[in-house]
């Protein structure tokens, strides 16, 4: 067997043992219900703002439970929920941010309850500069959720242990109050992904 084939074997054998796989669009669905169980983050009914949508697994779970989801990606969702109203561009770009925002429908500076973010790098091998973009990443959710979000209102973003991490964490403290970094059980046992969460005007 060629090493290819034995990698494409593992992969099937643990997706055939993984709890998660086939029970909704993506892994991701079940990492923010538990987050969402630990943070209460859509009760009662928010408006939402959806980072790094695409599959929408974070969508399909939002769409049930929230007021209002804005998500955003760079790919369009293949199924956009009753609730949803999906902005297909870089979050980063001004232009993009424009959009969100109109299609928040909300005439005052600060439409939303919780700002969520999945936002990851495309891997691209060079550990260094994956980690490089994965900070940037963050660091746009921080900013627009201090722009965005209503007083209390939470910001969670993805992170990964690597460079940075903890200068990331005491930042987000410098800027959030109840900061807390959090481990779903629906990550991978191996993975370096984590989930920062803090809210906005609160000491």
């Amino acid at each position: 067997m060629t090493r290819r084939s034995k990698s494409s074997a593992a992969w099937l054998a643990r997706q055939r043992r993984d709890p998660y796989t086939g029970r909704a669009v993506s892994r991701a669905y079940f990492k923010l219900e538990q987050l969402d169980a630990r943070f209460r983050l859509t009760a009662p009914a928010k408006t939402v703002l959806e980072l790094g949508a695409a599959p929408g697994g974070w969508t399909q779970y939002l769409g049930t439970r929230c007021r209002l989801v804005v998500a955003c990606d760079l790919l369009p969702l293949a199924t956009v929920p009753a609730g949803v109203r999906a902005v297909v561009g870089d979050a980063r770009e001004p232009s993009v941010q424009q959009r969100i925002l109109a299609t928040a429908s909300a005439a005052e500076d600060r439409p939303f309850d919780v700002v969520l973010s999945d936002m990851a790098p495309n891997i691209s091998g060079n550990r260094v500069r994956d980690q490089a973009v994965a900070l940037e990443l963050v660091e746009c959710t921080l900013e627009l959720a201090e722009r965005w979000l209503r007083p209390r209102g939470r910001v969670v973003v993805k992170a990964f242990h690597g460079a940075g991490f903890e200068d990331l964490v005491r930042d987000m403290r410098a800027r959030f109050g109840d900061v807390v970094v959090a481990k779903p059980r629906a990550s991978r046992r191996g993975s370096r992904e984590v989930y920062a969460t803090g809210r906005y005007g609160v000491e």
